[in-house]
C-alpha cells in the first residue's frame, strides 16, 4: 500500500555525526520506505539540491550542508511486518562501549545488516533498540554464521578511522578467530597466501575461490588442538577477504566444521545430529588502537556454549592428542 508523506519540501541540515557520507547513502537512510530506483531519479533530475546547487550522487556531505528534498512517497509498511521486526529484538552482549564506538557480541546465526534475503540484522536492531542514538554505522562484517567480536561506528569520524585501520591490517586490527576443522593439522603454524576471487553462481549466490587472477590474501593458522579427526586452529588475518579463512581451509582440504557453502555436506548432518547446530567459526579477539584516542584496545569475546560444549564432548569422548599450553586459556572450557 502506498501513502503519501511530507507534502512539502523538506530541508536538512547537517550535523557533524552524517559529514562524510555520500549523499545517495544518506538519503537512502533518510528516506526509509523509499524506493532507491525513485531516490536516485530525483537525485538525476536535480530536484535534491545541497547548498541551493546541483550535486551528483557521490557528493560527499559536509558539516552545515543544507539538503532540500522534494515531496515523495513512501511506501507504509504492512502493520504485521512491523510488528514482527519488533520481536526480532537480538540479544547484543555489550564488550566495550564509549563516545566514540560499540563493541558487541554477535550471536551465530543473525545477518550483521539486512539484505540479500535478510529484513533484519544485527545494525537494524541495534538502531531499534537505541533509538536516541543519533549514529551507529558497521565498522566491518561477519558473515552470518560467524559469531564474536563486531565493531559499531558511533561518530563518523570513528567509523572513518576504523575503516582506514582495516584497511591497513597488519599494521591495524589483530582480528583472531577460533576454528575448527575437519582433519587433522600437523603445522604448529601455517602462512597460507591464495590469491581469492569472488563471483556469483547460476542461482544469483556470491561465491568465492581460490583463483590466480583474483585477490592477494593473507591467513596465519595457528594449532591449538587436534584430535584423530578435527584439528583446532587460531585463525588470524592479514587481510580481510570475503570468506577468507573459510575459502583457505577448504581448499586446503580442512573445511570447516558446520561450513554450508564450502563444507563437507554429509559431514555437516552427522555433526547436527551429534550436537554440533553450527559452523565452528568465532571472531574471539581483537587488538586495535582506539580510533580517536590512539590508546591500545583489546576486545574479546567469550566462546559460545554452542561451540565450547562441542569441543569438551569430542574431547571427552577421545582426549586430544596434540593441545597448546594456552588452549583452554583461550577457550574458557577445560579439556
Amino acid at each position: 500500500m502506498i501513502s503519501t508523506g511530507n507534502n512539502s519540501v523538506t530541508y536538512v541540515l547537517i550535523a557533524e555525526e552524517e559529514q562524510g557520507q555520500r549523499l545517495d547513502n544518506f538519503l537512502i537512510r533518510h528516506c526509509k520506505g523509499v524506493p532507491k530506483s525513485h531516490l536516485y531519479r530525483i537525485l538525476r533530475s536535480g530536484e535534491v539540491r545541497v547548498n541551493s546547487g546541483r550535486v551528483d550522487a557521490t557528493y560527499r556531505l559536509r558539516i552545515d550542508d543544507k539538503i532540500r528534498i522534494p515531496p515523495i512517497r513512501i511506501a507504509e509498511r504492512p502493520q504485521n511486518e512491523v510488528d514482527e521486526a519488533a520481536k526480532q529484538r537480538v540479544d547484543l552482549p555489550v564488550i566495550y562501549e564509549d563516545e566514540a564506538m560499540l563493541v558487541i557480541d554477535k550471536p551465530e546465526g543473525v545477518a550483521v545488516h539486512g539484505g540479500s534475503g535478510v529484513s533484519f540484522g544485527v545494525i537494524e536492531a541495534l538502531r531499534r533498540q537505541r533509538p536516541q542514538a543519533k549514529f551507529l554505522e558497521l565498522a566491518h562484517r561477519l558473515d552470518r554464521e560467524t559469531s564474536g567480536v563486531l565493531l559499531i561506528g558511533k561518530k563518523r569520524s570513528a567509523l572513518t578511522a576504523l575503516h582506514d585501520m582495516f584497511r591497513e591490517h597488519g599494521d591495524g586490527a589483530d582480528k583472531r578467530y577460533l576454528v575448527l576443522v575437519k582433519g587433522r593439522w600437523m603445522n604448529a603454524t601455517q602462512h597460507v597466501k591464495l590469491p581469492l576471487h569472488k563471483y556469483l553462481t547460476e542461482s544469483g549466490e556470491r561465491r568465492v575461490s581460490v583463483n590466480p587472477e583474483g585477490k592477494a590474501s593473507h591467513t596465519i593458522f595457528r594449532l591449538l588442538a587436534r584430535w584423530p579427526e578435527m584439528s583446532l586452529l587460531e585463525a588470524q588475518l592479514k587481510t580481510g577477504r570475503t570468506h577468507q579463512i573459510r575459502v583457505h581451509l577448504a581448499h586446503l582440504g580442512f573445511p570447516i566444521l558446520g561450513d554450508e557453502k564450502y563444507g563437507d555436506f554429509p559431514l555437516n548432518k552427522n555433526l547436527q545430529r551429534n550436537g554440533l547446530k553450527r559452523m565452528a567459526l568465532h571472531a574471539w579477539r581483537m587488538a586495535l588502537k582506539h580510533p580517536l584516542t590512539a590508546s591500545p584496545l583489546e576486545c574479546i569475546a567469550p566462546l559460545p556454549d554452542s561451540f565450547g560444549k562441542y569441543i569438551v564432548t569430542v574431547n571427552a569422548r577421545n582426549a586430544a592428542e596434540f593441545k597448546a599450553d594456552n588452549v583452554e586459556q583461550i577457550l574458557g572450557y577445560s579439556l
